[in-house]
């Protein structure tokens, strides 16, 4: 079901579809993602997580007016703000610190772990599943991750883990994006590019 034409049709910014081909393949056989309504579903909220599989990972170079707008939390003041504006080590290590098995932000944890593949893995504790899931040791797994293979099947492995499937059978696209998001971030575009992927794949 997968071909470059679909996902060219479905991402038209993703330079090199082809190179997504096999490792989704392999990917929907080995998660049981094998039919038309699962794809679909599927490609959306995958899609729509990665920037249409072009972002592998995280971007954390943020402007002090973007942390002061998305992370206010963390960012309660502009003078500190500033003190680390574009630098995605420091951004990471703070705002992703102490929760999600991450250490404190000395320890690194928050951007060695930030958000990887095709869905955004996030997290020591995340990460340290996936290695295990993978059998491969955890800074092996972090590399996995960037590449379209790993990006993937990371994707597949948290689509498996939290029972996805289930819910595209059922076609209840709002509870699939609150599993993955924690919300409905970004409904909009995900609801757009399922529809868009249900009329490619003849549904």
């Amino acid at each position: 079901m997968i071909t470059a034409s679909l996902l060219r049709g479905l991402f038209p910014a993703l330079p090199n579809p082809e190179a997504f081909v096999a490792p989704l393949t392999k990917v929907c056989a080995k998660y049981g993602i094998n039919t038309k309504a699962r794809l679909a579903a599927f490609l959306a909220q995958v899609g729509h997580e990665s920037g249409g599989f072009r972002y592998l990972k995280e971007n954390l170079n943020y402007s002090s007016d973007a942390l002061l707008r998305v992370f206010p939390k963390y960012f309660p003041t502009r003078a500190l703000a500033e003190s680390y504006a574009r630098k995605p080590a420091k951004i990471g290590s703070r705002i992703y610190a102490n929760r999600m098995g991450n250490g404190d932000e000395a320890s690194g944890d928050g951007y060695k772990f930030c958000g990887r593949g095709a869905i955004q893995l996030t997290g020591r504790q995340n990460y340290e599943r996936f290695a295990a899931a993978m059998e491969m040791s955890l800074d092996d797994a972090i590399a996995y991750l960037e590449t379209p293979e790993g990006a993937c099947m990371s994707a597949g492995w948290f689509w498996a883990d939290n029972a996805l499937n289930a819910l595209a059978d059922r076609g209840d696209f709002v509870t699939l994006t609150r599993r993955i998001n924690g919300g409905t971030n970004g409904l909009a575009d995900r609801q757009a590019l399922y529809a868009k992927a249900k009329r490619l794949l003849g549904i």
